[in-house]
């Protein structure tokens, strides 16, 4: 494929490039796009979820010190297509005809013809080795940036004081992130049912099972956690009773002799029974999951070593890769929807974030605290009958999208303590809604997968849906759960009342508000301080 030497003239003043006198070397497609064969490789580490990890608080938003990586646009642009085959070629002869067409819908068709060109490309790069992932094909994966000069200089200047590196122990990924740790075995493989199941060799079963005995560890030691706690808070009252049963009075008639125990100490008798008698309980159930536990460590240890046997795991890693980057081509569509705007290069004519609007990963950070400091269960889920809080797996998309959404509400060898996976894009009109709307999916898939084959009827998809159909409403009854969680959260805890009667109630008792916000709206109007007598007198009855 013959391709020119120099930079189109039409494509260079697209990209606005004024640094193309000053390139030592032409570009020479012929010699930079040439195919990579190098695998991602790396054996399997599962990564284990803390409960009790919180998310980090984030005192700076942007380095002090800009990346280099855009000071010279035309050689970053020869790196990132570099490697990627026809693909690539393609890619820049379709840009140079992009640039040159004046008639609108010419232009059209060709912004049309990109986007599946791009993807192509952008699959080559995703293959190759994370290790040596140069910055700029890291940037194209992680911004869509494939040349710095299609954004204007003051968003250069944003994107080059964006932190790099994850210096948070917190899961949020971006794309090229993502897929590292994917092809490293740390994250498994997504199983969305957007996407088809693509087999790989080998040591697929022996991943499965490494991951649901992580998970039964995780379960296991969530419940001895919480058993330990109940335990101190027993033998705590053991002794208050012990010592309130050995303070008697010298006896008044005898010399050297006591009272007898009063009526009270008496009754103190059958409590500190009863206190033994459940620590005894406690004390077997441990040792049961103890016992376990030592038996499933026993069985990861011989998985681990049929999985680091395995052969052709560079192989599994490249199809890991593959399956993956489908998944998350599959959210991009998602996020942006339909009638969205759908181009996957960053260019100034469709970037118009604020700093504190684009999704970088201290700002999703921070929206996402946000959000759990007004619905402070919007990460938990209930595991033998416990409430465990796990904050979800989130990728940052890079696209144009509004809308958040949730592609696996939990790991289907480990519903214990694996964590969910969101997908928030970086380029929204609204980051605040953008996150939202993935908690919203969240929030709705982990209730509807809880209440299972009665999640029309139960819990908070059923009650939802038995007042959608009540009120006659059309439409995806999960899209409109997502708006109205929306609204519940940005209107309804600040005390202005959006939402219907009866399904403000179903909000308040299944996806409830933080305490103090509820103190403060109680005082705000009638209908709050009714909801709020009622979470009252459930809690005098029968319970919550």
């Amino acid at each position: 494929m013959a391709v020119n030497d120099e930079l189109d003239p039409e494509l260079a003043a697209l990209l606005g490039d004024s640094s193309t006198s000053h390139e030592e070397t032409p570009l020479n497609l012929d010699a930079i796009l040439g195919i990579s064969n190098e695998d991602g490789s790396g054996g399997e580490k599962p990564a284990e979820v803390d409960l009790n990890a919180e998310l980090p608080k984030i005192t700076k938003r942007f380095a002090d010190k800009p990346t280099k990586a855009f000071d010279q646009p035309l050689a970053y642009y020869k790196e990132s297509i570099s490697n990627t085959g026809e693909s690539g070629a393609r890619l820049h002869s379709l840009m140079q005809k992009y640039s040159a067409a004046t008639d609108a819908k010419n232009k059209s068709v060709f912004r049309q013809q990109i986007v599946p060109l791009f993807w192509e490309m952008l699959r080559s790069v995703a293959r190759q080795t994370p290790e040596t992932l140069s910055e700029p094909k890291r940037f194209l994966l992680r911004y869509g940036m494939l040349h710095p000069q299609l954004l204007g200089a003051e968003q250069r200047e944003l994107f080059s004081k964006i932190i790099i590196e994850n210096g948070y122990d917190a899961p949020v990924y971006y794309v090229d992130e993502w897929f590292k740790a994917v092809s490293e075995g740390v994250i498994r493989n997504s199983s969305s049912d957007e996407t088809k199941a693509v087999k790989s060799p080998g040591n697929d079963r022996q991943r499965q099972l490494l991951e649901k005995a992580q998970g039964k560890i995780e379960g296991i030691k969530t419940l001895l956690k919480n058993k330990s706690v109940e335990r101190a808070g027993k033998e705590s009252a053991l002794k208050e009773g012990l010592e309130i049963i050995s303070q008697r009075q010298p006896s008044r008639r005898v010399p050297d002799a006591s009272e007898c125990y009063s009526e009270r100490q008496r009754g103190y008798f059958s409590i500190l029974q009863d206190a033994l008698a459940y620590l005894l309980r406690i004390d077997r159930e441990m040792t049961s999951m103890y016992k376990e536990l030592s038996q499933v460590e026993d069985e990861m240890v011989g998985l681990r070593a049929k999985v680091a046997m395995e052969k052709n795991v560079a192989g599994a890693n490249m199809k890991a890769v593959d399956a993956e980057f489908e998944t998350i081509r599959q959210m991009t569509k998602m996020s942006v929807g339909r009638q969205g705007n759908h181009f996957p290069i960053l260019t100034k004519e469709y970037f118009h974030c604020s700093p504190n609007e684009i999704g970088v990963r201290e700002n999703i950070i921070a929206q996402l605290a946000w959000i759990e400091s007004i619905d402070p269960e919007a990460f938990c889920r209930t595991y033998r009958g416990k409430l465990n809080r796990i904050i979800p797996y989130v990728v940052l998309l890079p696209n144009y999208g509004d809308m958040g959404v949730c592609w696996e509400p939990f790991d289907r060898y480990n519903r214990a303590t694996s964590r969910a996976r969101i997908a928030i894009p970086m380029y929204p009109k609204n980051l605040q809604t953008a996150a939202l709307s993935a908690v919203a999916d969240l929030r709705w898939q982990v209730a509807k997968e809880k209440a299972s084959y009665y999640w029309m009827e139960e819990g908070l998809t059923g009650y939802y849906y038995q007042w959608f159909v009540g009120k006659k409403l059309k439409g995806d009854v999960k899209e409109a759960f997502i708006d109205d969680y929306i609204t519940w959260i940005t209107k309804e805890s600040e005390g202005t009342q959006k939402l219907d009667k009866e399904l403000r109630g179903i909000f308040w008792r299944h996806a409830s508000f933080a305490q103090p916000i509820k103190e403060k709206l109680k005082t705000r109007s009638f209908a709050y301080q009714e909801l709020y007598q009622r979470d009252v007198n459930r809690s005098m009855s029968d319970g919550y």
